[in-house]
């Protein structure tokens, strides 16, 4: 199998294409130029952005794994531009170039109401208002509707291999008024691999799947574990099903964690 990664040099990416390659599977990385891919990895230099770069990339591919986004930046236009329009110069390069190829699509579970009544399943509504969940929204909607093999795996928050997402939580969360109380899924780099490699093997063709580990955790948890301090609270805690995903789904489709909690991470030396 030959796979196309994008955003291969991003948080998830480096971690993802070591364990692909490590599974023995022919990896290329899409690079801009002066990037260096991962290790491993068949450097394909191209953007985006720029459509003409993407055939030969896209030649020849059993699959691409689509990483590449922004998250946060000054203009919300950035995010749309490479969100938005980068998948679909990606999707239809593969439609031209690849249309047995397989995409799978790594989006988010903020792109879920704040308000649910119970952990966000994969048909609650997507109506997060922020750029970055909302621009994935219009991209998710885009593949579906491409007439490719398609599957959607909207990740919890993503930690491990010492990246410092997790030890940025506190802080980040902070600024948002998140309550100390309030848990939110998780999902280690390590699981990532697990359900990719499930994905391209085509368990979850057609399929919006949220990924996440067995124990959502509080940030109070999350900040003692990263010796962060976080203001303690005994308010109460509105919206409690707020950053919690449902993940039957994924299990149903074959799907088990091999990091099943934060706790166990951390026993292990993996955050």
């Amino acid at each position: 199998m030959t796979i196309l990664v994008t955003g291969a040099t991003g948080l998830v990416g480096t971690r993802l294409v070591r364990r692909l390659v490590d599974a023995g599977i022919d990896t290329r990385a899409l690079v801009r130029a002066g990037k260096t891919a991962p290790a491993g990895a068949t450097g394909i230099e191209g953007d985006l952005l720029e459509p003409d770069t993407l055939v030969a990339a896209v030649e020849g591919v059993d699959a691409v794994v689509h990483l590449a986004a922004v998250l946060r930046t000054p203009d919300p236009a950035d995010i749309t531009r490479a969100n938005v329009e980068g998948t679909t110069n990606l999707i239809a390069a593969v439609a031209e170039h690849a249309p047995e190829a397989r995409i799978i699509m790594a989006s988010t579970g903020l792109v879920y109401a704040g308000d649910l009544p119970h952990p966000a399943r994969e048909d609650d509504p997507a109506t997060a208002p922020m750029p970055y969940p909302a621009s994935k929204v219009v991209a998710e909607q885009a593949l579906r509707d491409s007439g490719l093999a398609w599957s959607i795996l909207r990740f919890g928050f993503v930690y491990g291999d010492g990246d410092g997402h997790l030890q940025s939580a506190p802080g980040l969360l902070g600024t948002w008024g998140w309550h100390p109380a309030a848990a939110m899924s998780l999902i280690h780099h390590r699981d990532i691999a697990t359900a990719m490699l499930l994905a391209l093997e085509g368990a979850m063709d057609g399929r919006i799947v949220n990924l996440t580990d067995d124990a959502p955790t509080t940030i109070a948890e999350i900040a003692r574990l990263v010796g962060a301090d976080y203001p303690e609270s005994n308010r109460p805690h509105e919206n409690p099903w707020n950053g919690r995903l449902d993940g039957t789904l994924a299990r149903d489709l074959g799907f088990t964690p091999s990091v099943r909690s934060l706790y166990q991470a951390a026993a292990e030396g993996a955050l």
